[in-house]
């Protein structure tokens, strides 16, 4: 069975919404929506840059009740099963320390996401992506990812899709597009093309 790898971040679930939920759990606010196109949380909800304790503080609430319970996207459930009734096996590649993985996986199996296992990476981008040693290991035949940093160094047999939603500040632009083989406005749409495709990869 051909193995689809996916992010989780930004591709399955809705980061940016579960950061406002943790700003208003650390500050007592619920931040206003400044910019709905803004890639990066901070600026999507125009929250104050903080450093310092506060910071500190505020990383704080990224604990296990963070981490295991994201939203879903509209769509990517559904996106999933159709991608596992075609007969690929689904797992997650996600940059996020192991400790949360149990979190992660209770998130996705809550969800009803059909996902058959979840590595974690590193999260540093460099000339390398900490998530090729892992996607070397896996060996899929798509991995799907929002972060363009990260298709460095993915062994070419692999057929690399970015998810390209909030184009506000984003990082995927630049030489390193090169490095992908399709884009796509959100996971749904992903598997969409995929399935369509005459002759799976």
């Amino acid at each position: 069975m051909s193995t689809i790898a996916i992010d989780v971040d930004g591709v399955l679930l809705d980061y940016s919404a579960a950061y406002a939920v943790a700003w208003q759990r650390a500050f007592g606010v619920v931040p206003e929506l400044q910019n709905p196109d803004a890639y990066w949380p901070r600026e999507r909800w125009g929250v104050e840059h903080l450093t310092g304790s506060r910071l500190e503080y505020f990383r704080s609430h990224f604990d296990e009740s963070f981490w295991s319970s994201l939203p879903a996207y509209d769509g990517a459930i559904d996106a999933c099963f159709r991608l596992k009734s075609a007969g690929f096996n689904l797992v997650c590649v996600s940059a996020i320390d192991p400790c949360f993985r149990q979190a992660r996986e209770k998130n996705l199996h809550e969800l009803g996401f059909p996902i058959e296992r979840v590595f974690c990476t590193e999260g540093i981008d460099g000339a390398v992506s900490p998530k090729a040693p892992a996607l070397t290991e896996i060996a899929p035949v798509a991995f799907v990812d929002d972060y363009l940093p990260f298709m460095r160094g993915i062994p070419s047999q692999i057929h690399t899709a970015l998810i390209s939603r909030d184009s506000s500040g984003s990082p995927n632009v630049g030489e390193d597009l090169g490095l992908v083989d399709s884009k796509h406005a959100c996971f749904a749409e992903f598997a969409d093309w995929w399935l369509a495709r005459p002759i799976y990869l």
